[in-house]
């Protein structure tokens, strides 16, 4: 089993206080240059990838702890990670990093003659569930778990003993921090007052004048002054010949039996039986049941008292629509009803239960006929695009063949189309939203040799670039609704934000911020309260306003006016006790982080690092 990392002992709470911390400097510099990824089974000679002091760093350790970041990783993201992709995150680095910086604690621990007693690491395997059995620890399946890690017993509890002894030291030197009292204060008055406020948006609806539709001049004004907004990115001018199902469709035959056979497997759709909307109320017996329908039927109690008597809420008891056949034994009875009503106690799998209908669903009977217009198209189109898979291979061998897109049109029946693609540009062809088309067309380059695509719609293309586009402004004629639009856009939110500054001033003459629109109250909050119906700017604001301040807020599509109500200073008592402890835990873990990266960075300093490169890149050669 390979070496924990520090982090590996003890997964740390992203702390909520931002640290500065001393960085990997020497690290850094150990491992400038370094890179690739490898598994346990390089072979050869190669014993150790280097050393520290005079303590070696063994290649299968690395080996390991490398497969182990390049697993875990994996996991994470759900894919497999490639060598390249692990190199390209640092990963390699970071393991290597860890590995010396472990190997130093070793030779300081043996430096100091800190180390554990067998009955401490016997106690640490015994422990261990991978090795437990139905009675405990089982010594076959320690020996199997370790053979099947490629690890022996010696070297596994060897490297459990220095894991613990790392620990032992790392707790020595940052086992006395406790967290200042002063910033625990103020971090916590920081982050539990709380702040009352409310909110007016401001919209067109409210504005004295509606803003006039913009002059042509006016219009080009803005689109000069924004050409970045109406431009086309770099693309290319392609040309594809496609064939596509809902082109080939019409001209399939719709066999009959493949018509009633979709029918007929949608026979749930088209075939809905009657249904009621049914409130279901369970007894544990039958004479609890006859007793709450007895109130019931007396009128000492209602059927919402009966459910709140029984500890539950009206959705508790909610069946939703259901069918004579669902309800069971007690299908007849509710079905029975005309008009929405109660009956019971009936039978249930629950037990004696009270039935409540609310509603009559009229069955649904869809024939064949209503629907085979649109059956007829499905299968059509299932039938195109089948037709395609089977042209896949005659347009791979034409394309071998030498065969242009113009060929294929001719030979194949496909359609031939040139456009100008861009990715995210409006105007762009429909195709360009199929992922396989659009994939396809940002790897292409003038000359490639071309290649069927199937498509995500069943349908087939083949591209052809034609020549490089830069990026360039469309022409105004062609965007001239988007910037018209963009520009009372920006109208909008200038009118808005000098009506919410002339309100501003209003407000400190005397006249209430309702008088503006109405008025959203926010009772006391902390500042990382999450605001659904305004823009976290708001929050911002709140929280850096005095008392009874007006503020005129203006973000992107929102523009409103802030009123600070109240502050409440963060409550100081027994009651916040357990916050304040969290935050002292934040802080000294943060200490820890900082303490022990700097004794990793001085125990390195300390000691003589010496790293294999021949051995380090053999073991990154074993993962190719």
């Amino acid at each position: 089993m390979a070496n924990k990392t520090d982090s590996d002992e003890a997964p740390k709470k992203k702390p909520r206080i931002e640290r500065h911390v001393a960085v990997w400097v020497l690290m850094a510099m150990i491992v400038t240059g370094l890179g690739g990824w490898g598994v346990t089974n390089f072979g050869g000679n190669v014993a150790s990838i280097g050393k520290v002091g005079t303590v070696e760093m063994p290649a299968q350790d690395f080996a390991r702890s490398l497969k182990q970041a390049l697993n875990n990783f994996s996991r994470q993201f759900g894919t497999e990670l490639t060598l390249e992709q692990a190199q390209s995150m640092g990963m390699d680095r970071q393991v290597l990093q860890g590995m010396v910086l472990r190997t130093a604690m070793d030779a300081e621990n043996a430096r100091l003659g800190l180390s554990v007693g067998d009955t401490v690491v016997a106690d640490q395997v015994k422990s261990n569930k991978a090795f437990q059995g139905a009675g405990g620890f089982d010594r076959v399946a320690y020996s199997t778990t370790l053979e099947q890690n490629g690890l022996t017993e010696k070297t596994y509890e060897a490297g459990l003993r220095s894991d613990i002894a790392r620990q032992i030291l790392s707790g020595a030197v940052t086992g006395g921090l406790r967290a200042p009292v002063a910033l625990t204060d103020a971090i916590y008055a920081y982050r539990y007052e709380t702040r009352g406020f409310s909110v007016v948006q401001l919209t067109e609806v409210g504005l004295p004048a509606s803003i006039p539709a913009p002059t042509d001049a006016e219009l080009k004004a803005f689109y000069d002054a924004h050409l970045a907004d109406f431009s086309r990115p770099a693309g290319k001018k392609i040309t594809y010949a496609a064939l596509l199902p809902e082109t080939l469709a019409p001209t399939m035959i719709a066999d009959d039996k493949a018509v009633q056979d979709l029918y007929d497997s949608r026979a749930d759709q088209y075939q809905v039986p009657e249904k009621r909307l049914v409130e279901r109320l369970v007894f544990p017996d039958q004479a609890l049941a006859d007793a709450a329908k007895a109130k019931l039927d007396a009128g000492t109690s209602t059927f919402e008292d009966l459910v709140t008597e029984r500890g539950l809420a009206l959705a508790d008891i909610d069946m939703g629509d259901v069918s004579a056949v669902e309800l069971g034994d007690a299908g007849p009875a509710i079905f029975a009803l005309t008009a929405p009503g109660v009956v019971g106690p009936l039978a249930s799998p629950l037990g004696p239960a009270i039935f409540r209908m609310n509603g009559i669903l009229a069955a649904q009977n869809t024939d064949l006929a209503t629907v085979k217009a649109d059956l007829v198209k499905e299968v059509q189109l299932d039938a195109a695009k089948k037709a395609i898979e089977a042209k896949v291979e005659a347009i791979d061998d034409a394309l071998v063949g030498g065969a242009t897109l113009e060929d294929l049109v001719k030979s194949e029946g496909m359609t031939l189309v040139a456009t100008d693609y861009a990715p995210g540009a409006d105007d762009n062809d429909p195709l360009a939203a199929d992922k396989a088309f659009a994939d396809e067309a940002a790897k292409i380059a003038v000359g490639d040799y071309p290649e069927a695509v199937a498509l995500d719609n069943g349908g087939l293309v083949v591209l052809r670039e034609e020549a490089e586009l830069l990026a360039a402004p469309v022409p105004l004629d062609k965007v001239k609704d988007k910037v018209a639009a963009a520009w009372h856009t920006d109208q909008l939110q200038a009118a808005l934000a000098a009506q919410g500054n002339a309100a501003v001033a209003t407000i400190a003459s005397g006249t209430s911020l309702g008088a503006f629109g109405v008025t959203s109250v926010t009772p006391p909050v902390t500042r990382d309260h999450q605001l659904t119906d305004a823009p976290a700017e708001v929050m911002t604001a709140v929280f850096a306003m005095a008392p009874g301040d007006v503020q005129v807020v203006s973000v992107p599509g929102w523009v409103g006016l802030v009123q600070l109500d109240q502050v409440v200073a963060a409550t100081n008592d027994d009651s916040t006790a357990a916050n304040r402890d969290d935050i002292a835990a934040e802080l000294r873990q943060g200490m820890t982080g900082d303490v022990n990266d700097l004794y990793g960075q001085a125990l390195i300093a300390s000691q003589t690092v010496k790293l294999d490169q021949a051995a380090i890149n053999a073991v990154y050669a074993s993962f190719r």
